[in-house]
């Protein structure tokens, strides 16, 4: 017997033809067999499912096969996917490990080469993936693109290991994405040619830019343009009027989300906000569906004869509430609860330092009463470097100021037993208590910040203790959420997760964290590619020049 055909019909959004029409789609397995003109069918929307075009699966907290069952609740279908977060802890092995995880669920994952680990020799990190390895990775059809060059200088100095990397992304003929904020002019065209003079478009993609001029400029010079609204990042509302004149060349992604806000919304949301504004509804549909298929060369239907089924159905254009999605023609979502079964998670990791101590993070008075603090933006993974005057204990060791909202910072190497580098930061607003991370941009060591200094040191022997995982305290109460996979991820039901994540963030919040997300800005204080002044578990770093910084100002 000839296999089953399943039908499903309504008013059909065809995007590269730019028209809705009532028809029926006739699905025989995985593929759509026919779609079929009809006089009249359901006042019902089927189109392509969304695709998230650049996101880390880590920064969610839940691994692969964790994050697709919240994620295809929002009509998302596929994700372009750098593990560079588990790649600077465990390496290549890492990355296998995001491959083969989602394997298990049906969803579409596809993931990156991380080019960048460790992402600066200014940091510790538990792994490195060499030049080598980029070179098996590329070959590996598993592997879709070169993840993102973050490495900015070392593409214009032209350093022989980054452009090593880029020809063998090239020689296999895979995309590379970029990674340069606030690159302009002759510094962005150089490196987005990959460091040559020509302009020829070698780092073909940006997610990290922050105003309109930056994206036009890079726009100009042959790049393609990833909007992103991330948990931390937000850079919707800036860059979204590109639509209208490039429908072509811009893409939506999250880069980075937290679970409480998986759960709420992903690729969607934005889609939902550019209609409001009034943009085209079949641009806005190219850049949520289909510009990262032909980017990336993704195996992902679009509503033709042939392709894979992938696609969702809507209430309507206006609206746009998910009420189904399918996969290879499987229902994933019902409308009310994700189809994807939950399936067993093998824990990985590398974490190795011991507890540590109020002494330890102790910073004596240096004779000036200047010092450098970083300054944390909502919204934003670019710092300010400003300057504080210091408070100081009674036994004449600086502390925080609460008052200026100026408080300790904090990072400790979680590879092995070192000495923390301290500092001071200003954004946050906490009143009292403390936080900590093992989620720590990009080496992902330990990450803290609070008021006094023994609840920092709870908090962060707290995440110790778990092997990984995002803690607050204040006094006698703590409250930690563990990520015993790399440190980074849960392997726990991801519903559950996001229930215990918003219950944290909630906390935190009650200890006068002003901030949308506390715990995504305090990951990003040790992100040393993204200026202006970060902290990593060997010192003080200026971002913009590349280089280590002293705490006082002479």
């Amino acid at each position: 017997m000839p296999p089953a055909i399943q039908t499903i019909s309504g008013q059909i959004i065809d995007i590269r033809n730019r028209e809705i029409f009532p028809g029926r789609l006739e699905i025989r397995k995985q593929n759509i067999d026919k779609v079929i003109r009809l006089e009249s069918a359901p006042d019902r929307y089927i189109l392509p499912g969304f695709i998230d075009a650049h996101v880390h699966i880590e920064s969610s907290m839940l691994v692969p096969s964790e994050f697709a069952r919240l994620a295809v609740c929002h009509g998302t279908v596929a994700t372009v996917s750098d593990p560079h977060e588990i790649g600077n802890v465990l390496g290549v092995e890492g990355v296998q490990y995001m491959i083969e995880n989602g394997k298990k669920v049906p969803f579409k994952f596809y993931f990156g080469a991380p080019s960048c680990v460790p992402a600066t020799a200014f940091e510790t990190a538990g792994a490195e993936i060499s030049v080598k390895d980029i070179r098996a990775l590329m070959k590996d059809p598993q592997v879709k693109y070169l993840a993102e060059m973050m490495n900015w200088p070392g593409v214009l100095n032209r350093d022989e290991e980054v452009l090593a990397k880029l020809k063998a992304a090239q020689e296999v003929n895979k995309p590379v994405d970029g990674h340069a904020p606030g690159l302009k002019g002759e510094q962005a065209a150089q490196y987005i040619g990959g460091g040559g003079l020509e302009r020829e478009v070698i780092i073909s993609t940006d997610h990290e830019c922050f105003t309109l001029e930056e994206a036009l400029d890079k726009l100009k010079y042959g790049m393609k343009i990833v909007i992103r609204e991330g948990s931390a990042a937000k850079n919707f509302e800036a860059l979204i009027p590109l639509i209208k004149e490039y429908p072509d060349r811009i893409m939506f992604c999250s880069d980075d989300k937290h679970p409480d806000n998986l759960v709420e919304g992903h690729i969607n949301e934005l889609v939902k906000r550019a209609l409001r504004k009034g943009y085209d509804l079949f641009d806005i549909l190219r850049a949520a569906c289909l510009n990262p298929i032909e980017h990336y060369n993704l195996e992902i239907g679009t509503l033709r004869e042939g392709d894979f089924a992938d696609f969702i159905v809507i209430d309507n254009v206006k609206d746009f509430k998910v009420k189904s999605t399918f996969i290879n023609g499987e229902l994933v979502f019902d409308g009310t609860q994700t189809m994807i079964p939950q399936v067993e998670n093998e824990i990985v990791n590398r974490f190795g330092c011991a507890p540590i101590n109020s002494e330890d993070i102790v910073l004596e008075a240096s004779g000036s009463n200047k010092i450098r603090v970083i300054q944390a933006n909502d919204g934003q993974l670019i710092t300010n470097q400003i300057e504080g005057h210091v408070q100081y204990s009674t036994t004449g060791n600086l502390i925080a100021d609460v008052d200026r909202d100026i408080l300790k910072l904090v990072v400790v190497n979680r590879y092995t037993t070192a000495n923390p580098s301290v500092a001071f930061i200003k954004g946050f607003g906490l009143k009292k208590g403390a936080l900590a991370s093992s989620v720590a941009h990009d080496s992902h060591n330990i990450i803290a910040v609070g008021v006094a200094d023994n609840d920092i040191v709870k908090a962060i022997n707290e995440v110790i203790r778990y092997k990984g995982g995002v803690s607050a305290t204040n006094g006698s109460s703590i409250e930690c959420v563990p990520l015993p996979v790399a440190g980074l991820m849960s392997g726990e039901d991801g519903f559950l997760v996001a229930r215990d994540y918003s219950s944290i963030d909630s906390f935190v919040k009650s200890l006068g964290s002003t901030l949308s997300s506390p715990f995504m800005t305090l990951s990003f204080m040790a992100l040393l590619v993204i200026p202006e002044l970060k902290l990593s578990d060997k010192g003080l770093f200026d971002g913009t020049h590349f280089q280590f910084v002293d705490l006082s100002v002479c």
